[in-house]
This record gives structure tokens, sequence and C-alpha cells, in this order.
């Protein structure tokens, strides 16, 4: 079984930052790709951020030179630097994970329990 767990969300004022981590942990042979993913309230979840294990990015046009995804393959860590951050900002921010649990299986997706953001105006 793998887990995700995040950290780092809370109240900041408009312009503020924030910085998200997920750690994924369990039975983990590899890791693909880890993303981040929000939803606000009455609204769909999203893609904020992607990226794979060999560094390559992919950010929401939302975030676009705001946002910066990272991520330490040595941990199965995962960040999401948020700054210049607004109200439109404010969601449950969740972490994903394609995880391989051994050579054999296939890759699944993990989700972690959610974080709350919230940027005040």
């Amino acid at each position: 079984q793998v887990q995700l767990v995040e950290s780092g969300g809370g109240l900041v004022q408009a312009g503020g930052s924030l910085r998200l981590s997920c750690a994924a942990s369990g039975t983990i042979f590899s890791i693909n790709v880890m993303g981040w993913y929000r939803q606000a309230p009455g609204k769909q979840r999203e893609l904020v951020a992607t990226i794979t294990s060999g560094g390559s990015t992919n950010y929401a046009d939302s975030v676009k030179g705001r946002f910066t995804i990272s991520r330490d393959n040595a941990t199965n860590t995962v960040y999401l630097q948020m700054n210049s951050l607004k109200p439109e900002d404010t969601a449950v921010y969740y972490c994903n994970a394609e995880v391989q649990a051994r050579s054999w299986t296939p890759r699944y997706n993990y989700w972690g329990q959610g974080t709350q953001v919230t940027v005040s105006s």
C-alpha cells in the first residue's frame, strides 16, 4: 500500500507565499509522474502542476511564473512553491503520484488527503 501525506497549507494574505510538501511512503519500486491538483468550492478538481522522474514539468496557465514544482526522488517527495498568491488560488490542494509498487506490477494513481490553502484579499 502507498500513502501520500501532504503538509504546508494554511492562511496567507494576497501576494504572500506558501510551500506545500507531499511525501510518498509504503511499497514503492518507482514513481513516474508526481503532481499537484486543486479543487475550489463548487468547482471541479484541476491540474496545477506535474513533474516527471526526469524533472520535466508542466503547469496550468493560471499559475505559470508564480508556482514552482520540484521533487526529491531519493525521498519520494514533491514540493510546490507558491509565490504571489491570489484569492483565486484558494482551494484544497491534492498531491498525486503514479506509483509502481514492484518491478512486475502496473502503475497506479494515488492521492493525498488534501491540504487547505486560503488566500485572503
